[in-house]
């Protein structure tokens, strides 16, 4: 009977200790380098969405740091320096810096001496579960309204992460997208990735992505492709991308119906010969 009071004891001490602990911690999400990325994909489909000009979104953790940020074609080069100012205030101050500039605006001018402070409509905070995890800070959008709605879109885009949507497409949108070659889904959508129906009847210009990594799978057809090597007469036709005459040297393969085939981005690849109808998905990964 004493060694079940004295187990008793121990058990009872051992939970006491174990709820004074979790007393004294907090479980704490944080925000990842995907979770920033996530934030600004949805920032850029939504100005896309809206033809918004361009922009500059920074994302920053729940300590004020950087960790993320893109600028849009065609903005001044100050926005990035003002992006992260207004993430960081948004983060910091647990508000939108929407509310900091109207206390100011309403005659709260001693506010601006505050350090490390951009009260400047367009930053919000980043909320997960109930818990601030970072801010999105926008700037050289429209309007300061538009800089906010860009911000906003941004950290709604993360919120929504862990549910995100089903896509489906049926075989009949499939279908047409292969009579004539179609994204299925692009960076538009929000997403990391791109999906193309592809379809070739004629040799291409040689291609290198900076950034995107190619997955192809054939349906239907024949075709020659050369990797590697280096780009012939080779020119930029768009940020990260550039197009060339062929390629020389490189490595030659044939493709056939339920080949794979995996272009590493910064690889040059060129379709040299295509016989017919060639039909292929290509999954396009950052």
């Amino acid at each position: 009977m004493k060694r079940i009071v004295q187990l008793a004891v121990i058990i009872t001490a051992t939970l006491s200790l174990a709820a004074a602990s979790a007393a004294q911690t907090l479980e704490k999400k944080g925000l990842t380098l995907e979770g920033a990325r996530t934030v600004i994909a949805g920032a850029k489909a939504y100005a896309k969405k809206n033809n918004a000009p361009g922009g500059v979104i920074a994302v920053v953790d729940d300590g004020g740091n950087l960790i993320a940020l893109e600028r849009l074609d065609g903005t001044f080069a100050a926005g990035a320096n003002i992006s992260i100012g207004k993430a960081k205030t948004a983060v910091m101050f647990k508000r939108p810096t929407k509310v900091f500039e109207e206390i100011i605006k309403n005659g709260r001018t001693a506010m601006v001496a505050l350090p490390d402070f951009t009260p400047l409509q367009g930053g919000v905070p980043i909320t997960i579960d109930g818990q601030i995890v970072g801010g999105v800070g926008v700037s050289g959008a429209a309007s300061a309204v538009q800089d906010e709605e860009l911000a906003i879109a941004g950290a709604d885009a993360v919120a929504k992460g862990t549910a995100k949507a089903v896509r489906f497409f049926d075989a009949a949108s499939v279908t047409e997208a292969f009579t004539k070659g179609a994204v299925l889904l692009g960076d538009a959508d929000g997403e990391s990735y791109m999906v193309h129906a592809s379809r070739r009847e004629k040799a291409g210009a040689s291609e290198v992505h900076d950034a995107d990594t190619d997955i192809i799978y054939v349906l239907e057809g024949t075709a020659t492709i050369v990797t590697g090597g280096h780009s012939v007469d080779a020119k930029t036709v768009a940020p990260g991308e550039h197009r060339g005459s062929g390629i020389e040297g490189g490595e030659t393969r044939q493709l056939k119906k339920g080949d794979v085939l995996i272009v590493p981005n910064g690889t040059p690849h060129w379709f040299k010969q295509v016989d017919g109808a060639f039909l292929y998905y290509v999954v396009k990964v950052r």
